[in-house]
């Protein structure tokens, strides 16, 4: 997949008197997939395994779910893997984020047209008849108090052998860990060219925004909501991804 139109990164370049929470707005979303990309570990090999999953799991005849599908990424890179009478929905509460979406869409050939539409997940989960649902790096926006029962709503709205794929930023098991693997990860940004300017005015933004959980109290999350089956197909230190099963 060839990206097109990608703006670089510059949100939190500049000193800020007051940093404010992080928003999905304009601005973001003019820079996302290049935000994404040096500020996720492993994101395309993250997205390609989603993919792949979708592909296997996706059943003819039902639908698959992007929820928070932000600019569109994990829709185009399942488009390739999933049978074409399987319809297509992305879901964001941003209207940036949709826009840029349909704007990124529209310039490739995908093989099937994709609905997408503006929702707030708290209020609105419209998750009928799937055999496929993905949320990735999208849950941990949502306050927790409303995370058990979004998750329930997507389960029933799957159909029977259908697929939840959640991938999130994490806390570790061992409090002792924690610092570390979060040192690792700051140092994956200089890598890709972030200072620490950056790095510590993104980390302020994001304080009260995005809120982790441990990866098995999301694995207890998806066995509460009445998946049957969960099991972890990702890990790159604070980062998972879980596949949840409905039996």
């Amino acid at each position: 997949m060839t990206e097109r139109n990608i703006g670089r990164d510059d949100v939190f370049k500049d000193h800020q008197e007051a940093v404010p929470d992080f928003t999905f707005n304009d601005r973001v979303a003019g820079v996302f997939d290049d935000m994404v990309s040096r500020s996720v570990p492993f994101y395309g090999e993250m997205q390609r395994m989603v993919a792949e999953l979708a592909g296997r799991y996706a059943q003819p005849d039902t639908h698959v779910y992007d929820l928070g599908c932000s600019t569109g990424t994990t829709l185009l890179m399942m488009d390739k893997t999933v049978p074409d009478t399987a319809r297509f929905f992305g879901v964001d509460e941003s209207a940036e984020m949709i826009n840029r979406c349909r704007e990124k869409l529209d310039g490739f050939n995908l093989r099937r047209p994709v609905e997408l539409s503006v929702a707030d997940l708290t209020c609105n989960v419209p998750v009928d008849r799937a055999s496929v649902v993905t949320m990735v790096l999208v849950l941990q926006f949502i306050r927790p108090m409303n995370r058990l029962e979004i998750v329930s709503r997507i389960q029933e709205g799957m159909v029977k052998g259908g697929v939840f794929l959640l991938v999130e930023k994490v806390l570790t098991e061992e409090r002792s860990f924690n610092r570390e693997f979060i040192d690792f990860y700051y140092g994956f940004k200089r890598k890709n060219k972030y200072s620490e300017l950056e790095i510590s005015q993104k980390r302020e933004a994001l304080e009260n925004v995005l809120i982790p959980y441990r990866t098995s109290e999301n694995a207890a999350m998806l066995r509460n909501a009445g998946f049957g089956e969960v099991e972890v197909f990702f890990r790159w230190y604070n980062f998972t991804g879980l596949i949840a099963r409905k039996l």
